[in-house]
């Protein structure tokens, strides 16, 4: 028995609220045979797409067809990004040995310039801004202003985007450093001699973008000088950069690190005291890098890890987070047992079978104190003090600090106390410079094997001075001086020197446009993270965290991928062909394409770049039109007083020649056209300054699309045709009749056209209805140009048309309907009360239907509309549901009920606290102070340093993950067909998808009263906010990553015996009196700010 009987006997023994049986399949294939041949005959005379292919072939004197070897093209791109950045590591070695030699220079007079000529030291603070004005008035009014000056020669600079001045450089320092300190004022004096280097750097390679020298102080030296603008600061927020958090820092000046945080939980610690822990270690967390491994364990009695991570897991933005809201949970409660705390810390820490840095190892003990040693723990996990402990006493109590002092300096260590909240920033950072010793140390070995002096290329970022996306080379910076007769040479690490590479300049190694719109270059670092992809795009503005957008989430993913993903981490050279599902432009649709990933090492660093082809891009059009009048001929076409006889004409936004910038996204496109015409007609397309095959290929593209014109104007608009269209890999784009340009809102740019590219991809006439609850009643219908030239296959162009939604609708109806019908459905009737007809494209978006109340809701997703037969579509695989996650969303900041956030506690130190000197042994002492004043003018900025995700809250919308559900026809059947009951009632339905197109027709019965009548709730394809995939699970399956080559973490033969508690800083007593009259006015007056509004 066939398909059509079976289904005829099934659906005739149902129950259901149609007036009459339903047709057989064969009457409906019948119907859907009609429909594609009204519409691709239409189609095919109104859009003329043979007529192209012809016109393409009139033309072939006038280009040729080329290879795309994808092999060389790696090569050759890699060869070329690998020289880039050669480049930019020679400058930063310059930079780096001179740094190291002034710095060594001016230490021994250091002291008596600053002393004798602060007067005299003059330095451009960007945090000034531009206006010199109010700078010197408020120099008559602070002391500490009166050495700062603002350049008077800014500019905007087309690199940089934003004013510059090149004649020095500027300096930021971060709020809660003083800026008369001894210290600062001494890197004021030698770091100011860079500003020669960093000149002649820019001399001798123009290209070269930011120069910075980021301190093991805080300061940051820029060149060129430009004024600081953080978009998180406001009049109620703080400036809280401190570049020594920058990732490009963090991984500079120290390797790789496996951190345990422990955490001490017991009874003792509540109140402030766990609260100051709780924030400590989320600006721990803050200071590791995605090439770090990190896990938070608390104890008390007993120790148990704080989230759900059961070892050390990459620090990552997601980790990072997980972990802080596991330790915002803690609770304090039972007794100290710093044993057990430490024996699970040593066991995570010496685990080999799980992924982790494999470089310093490292333990955070935050804790109020205590009397234990655990001295047998160490000398049983820790003999050779292989594994780094830091111990940090946190908030005022009476406790001995002596033991866990002990613990740090036996151990390879520091030992920090934070007695306020003012003192975290500082003293949770400042580890670093202990972690850099190893890498001073190899440096300084007469005959070492391992060079400490690499430079190293980080993750991609957003820069702080509105660059955009960057990568940045880092390369440490040492201090060579001596430290005493007995020693060779000091053990610290001064700072980073980093320069900046934009992603724009990598973007423009690596062209594109013989690929296609669907072919495109992408490269990886060693974690597996994208520095180059097209669907690498935050939406932010303001990323404090690096991008960590994996390949395998730019992509969708499958296990090919996996495979291509860990040998371009590997370093290999490879190369694939495979067959896998491709997420459309606008993200609604999925298709399925074959592309090839032909990938390559960048030699010198550790990136890897891949190129991805699909098959149809393996050849392209190169245009051979150099002679300016065929050239001339071609582009008058083009003129913006022709739209009425080539139709409304659009041209790709791009880089044509380097003094022809491409539009925002404010601009007309034609009114760019105008400026592209003027340009060609007073320079000539073959001016040195313009991509020539770029302007021939576009020229080309418009001479072959205005004769197609020429034969859409001998033939009229056919009945429900509302315009043509004809769009060009070379960047035309042609709509006629003219008024119905008026209204294109499809992308200009054809490389990144959803219905064009999806055209490319699919050999069938794609639809594509307008988006939900526009106002515009029509479908476009596309389809590529195939192209045969010898036995090669091109695609350069697609062609189609916009129908009006009501006259199909009608031609819709007029098909189906049967005359002389007794007892069966007489067909798709208009506002039929009982049966609903309806055309859904490929992703099950609404494109026709027999009820008028439908047809307000095409280009909706068919799931909203009538959730229960879009679910049993799913259910029979008429449809294949794909859910994805997108890591670069934006949503509205999550908010807590400030009505329960109860009162917040401020720690005020007391009078003994600044009486007594060991109180300001802690690096913080400054902070703490300089926090207190600034709270007076700022009140809220103890709360901004409390919890940094708070300076998010100050932009509209903030990073978030997302989850979309996109469906897609993923089998060759075409027929489907069955019941479903819901509500005590069945439903019958017949599908058929409609040949050599995305479309499919259903006839079911219609959905009565409630349209969510199964009470299953609506199907939503649109993003959602999403937590992600479970990161505890993540956790157990870790993707392939690969740390760096070397490691500089040998303890061994440490000469300096600082391990913390003790400090040279000795207030005046002036300033002591100041404090106490500020402190007194803040516990008095300003309690008020204490609590939350």
């Amino acid at each position: 028995m066939d398909y059509s009987l079976c289904m005829l006997v099934l659906l005739t023994t149902l129950s259901s609220v149609s007036p009459g049986q339903f047709p057989t399949p064969q009457i409906i294939k019948d119907w859907v045979d009609q429909i594609q041949k009204d519409l691709i005959t239409l189609t095919d005379k109104a859009s003329g797409l043979q007529d192209l292919i012809q016109i393409y072939q009139k033309h072939k004197t006038h280009f040729r067809v080329e290879s795309n070897n994808a092999r060389k093209l790696v090569a050759t791109a890699a060869g070329n990004i690998e020289k880039l950045l050669a480049n930019r590591s020679e400058a930063l070695k310059r930079l780096a040995t001179e740094a190291e030699k002034f710095q060594k220079e001016s230490q021994q007079s250091s002291m008596l310039r600053v002393n004798n000529e602060a007067n005299e030291l003059q330095n451009y603070n960007a945090k000034d801004g531009i206006n010199r004005t109010l700078l010197e008035a408020e120099k008559k009014k602070e002391k500490e202003k009166r050495n700062r000056f603002i350049p008077d020669d800014f500019e905007i600079d087309p690199d940089f985007k934003r004013l510059v001045s090149y004649n020095t450089t500027a300096v930021h320092i971060p709020t809660d450093i003083y800026e008369g300190s001894t210290i600062i004022l001494n890197e004021l004096n030698w770091t100011e001699e860079l500003e020669d280097i960093f000149r002649q750097n820019k001399e001798d390679d123009p290209s070269l973008l930011w120069q910075v020298f980021g301190s093991a102080t805080g300061l940051a030296r820029y060149y060129p000088a430009s004024p600081w603008n953080d978009k998180r600061s406001s009049p109620d927020k703080i400036d809280l950069y401190d570049v020594r958090r920058r990732p490009w820092y963090i991984q500079g000046a120290a390797s790789p690190k496996d951190m345990l945080i422990l955490v001490d939980a017991s009874g003792s610690v509540s109140g402030l005291t766990l609260k100051l822990i709780k924030t400590s270690v989320s600006w721990m967390l803050e200071t590791l890098s995605d090439d770090d491994f990190v896990n938070v364990v608390s104890f008390n009695k007993t120790a148990r890890p704080a989230a759900c991570f059961q070892n050390l897991v990459q620090a990552n933005v997601r980790n990072k987070r997980i972990l802080k809201e596991a330790v915002q949970r803690l609770k304090a409660e039972g007794i100290t047992n710093y044993t057990s705390g430490f024996e699970l810390a040593f066991e995570q820490l010496a685990q080999t079978n799980v992924s982790r840095a494999n470089c310093n190892k490292i333990i955070m003990l935050f804790t109020d104190g205590g009397e234990e040693r655990a001295e047998e723990i160490f000398q049983k996990y820790n003999p050779k003090q292989e594994v780094r402990i830091f111990t940090f006493s946190v908030g005022q109590h009476s406790y001995d600090k002596g033991p866990i002092q002990w613990m740090a300096c036996n151990n390879k260590g520091y030992y920090y106390e934070i007695p306020s909240i003012g003192a975290i920033r500082l003293n949770t950072q400042e580890y670093l410079d202990v972690l850099g010793r190893p890498m001073v140390k190899a440096d300084s070995m007469p005959k070492r094997d391992r060079k400490a002096k690499q430079v190293q290329w980080t993750n991609v970022y957003l820069d702080a001075l509105e660059l955009g996306l960057v990568i940045t080379g880092t390369l440490p910076v040492f201090n060579k001086t001596n430290t005493s007769a007995k020693k060779s040479q000091n053990q610290l690490i001064l700072g980073v020197m980093a320069i900046d590479v934009s992603l724009e300049d990598i973007k423009r190694l690596t062209p594109r446009f013989t690929f296609g719109p669907n072919g495109y270059y992408f490269a990886i670092d060693p974690n597996g993270y994208v520095l180059l992809h097209p669907n690498l795009q935050p939406l932010t503005a303001k990323f404090d965290e690096p991008v960590t957008l994996d390949f395998l989430d730019a992509e969708l993913e499958n296990d090919i991928k996996v495979e291509i993903r860990n040998k371009m981490i590997d370093g290999e050279t490879g190369n694939y062909t495979i067959f896998t599902l491709v997420k459309s432009q606008d993200e609604r649709y999925i298709d399925q394409g074959q592309r090839t990933y032909t990938f390559a090492p960048v030699k010198g660093t550790d990136y890897s770049l891949a190129l991805v082809l699909p098959n149809y891009s393996m050849h392209y059009i190169r245009a051979t039109i150099g002679d300016t009048i065929t050239q001339a001929k071609f582009s008058e076409s083009l003129l913006a007083d022709k739209f009425d006889e080539y139709g409304y004409t659009f041209i790709a936004p791009r880089m044509y020649c380097k003094d022809l910038k491409p539009p925002d996204k404010e601009t007309n496109n034609t009114e760019y056209l105008m400026d592209f015409n003027n340009y060609i007609d007073t320079k000539t397309p073959n001016n040195p300054m313009c991509n020539v095959e770029l302007i021939n290929r576009l020229l080309l593209d418009a001479g072959i699309t205005s004769d197609l014109i020429k034969i859409w104007k001998q033939n009229e608009l056919q009945h429900g045709v509302i315009a043509r269209f004809v769009a060009t890999d070379g960047g035309i784009t042609r709509v006629f009749p003219k008024s119905a340009g008026l209204d294109w809102k499809e992308e200009a740019e054809t490389y990144e056209s959803s219905f064009y590219k999806r055209s490319l991809d699919n050999d069938v006439y794609i639809f594509t209805p307008t988006r939900c609850n526009e106002s515009d009643n029509d479908v476009l219908v596309s389809r590529a140009v195939n192209l045969e030239i010898g036995n090669i296959t091109l695609k350069p162009a697609v062609v189609g048309v916009k129908l009006d939604i009501y006259v199909w609708m009608e031609s819709f109806i007029n098909i189906t309907y049967r005359m002389n019908c007794k007892d069966e459905i007489c067909g798709c009737k208009k506002g039929d009360p009982y049966i609903d007809c309806v055309v859904l494209d490929d992703g099950g978006f609404l494109v026709m239907s027999n009820q008028e109340d439908y047809v307000t809701q095409i280009g909706c997703f068919f799931g909203v509309i009538d959730p229960d037969l879009m679910r049993t579509l799913v259910n029979s695989s008429l449809f294949t549901a794909k859910s994805t996650y997108d890591y670069q969303s934006l949503c509205e900041p999550k908010r807590e009920s400030k009505a329960a956030a109860g009162l917040r506690s401020i720690y005020v130190p007391t009078i003994a606290d600044i009486l007594n000197m060991g109180w300001w042994a802690t690096a913080a002492a400054w902070s703490i102070v300089q926090q207190l004043l600034v709270s007076i003018t700022f009140p809220n900025f103890l709360d901004a340093a409390e919890m940094d995700d708070q300076v998010s809250d100050a932009m509209s919308k903030e990073v978030c993950i997302t989850e979309q559900t996109q469906y897609f026809f993923e089998n060759d059947e075409s027929s489907f067909g069955g019941s479903f009951e819901c509500a005590n009632s069945t439903r019958q339905y017949l599908a058929e998808k409609v040949p050599n197109t995305n479309l499919v027709f259903i006839i079911s019965d219609r959905q009565q009263g409630n349209s969510q009548s199964c009470g299953l709730g609506q199907l939503v394809q649109e993003e959602q906010p999403s937590d992600g995939p479970d990161p505890c699970e993540m956790a157990l399956r870790p993707r392939y990553r690969k740390g760096p080559s070397v490691c500089f973490d040998k303890t061994e033969h440490e000469e300096d015996p600082d391990c913390g508690g003790v400090s040279g800083l000795s207030p005046s007593l002036w300033l002591m009196v100041v404090i106490q009259v500020v402190l007194l006015w803040v516990v008095t007056d300003s309690r008020r700010y204490a609590i939350a509004s």
